[in-house]
């Protein structure tokens, strides 16, 4: 299993919109409204990186989204 964390930012004022578009992408497993360098932070559980990879696209590809950063979770053992 693959865990991604993507901080996203979207337009001022389209915080709803965006997401409820965020809302609609399968494999995103968490989206939480949060305040300071960016307005959502979404939790992506997957099987593999490459299938990561394709939702972060569409997660920026999502209307109002304006830019993204995410980190690949590894696990410690």
């Amino acid at each position: 299993m693959t865990i991604g964390v993507t901080m996203v930012n979207v337009l001022p004022g389209q915080e709803r919109a965006a997401y409820n578009e965020l809302n609609k992408i399968e494999g995103i497993k968490d989206i939480y409204h949060v305040f300071g360098e960016y307005d959502f932070v979404v939790i992506v559980e997957v099987d593999d990186l490459g299938r990561l990879n394709n939702i972060v696209d569409n997660i920026r590809e999502t209307a109002n989204v304006t830019a993204t950063q995410t980190i690949v979770g590894a696990e410690l053992k």
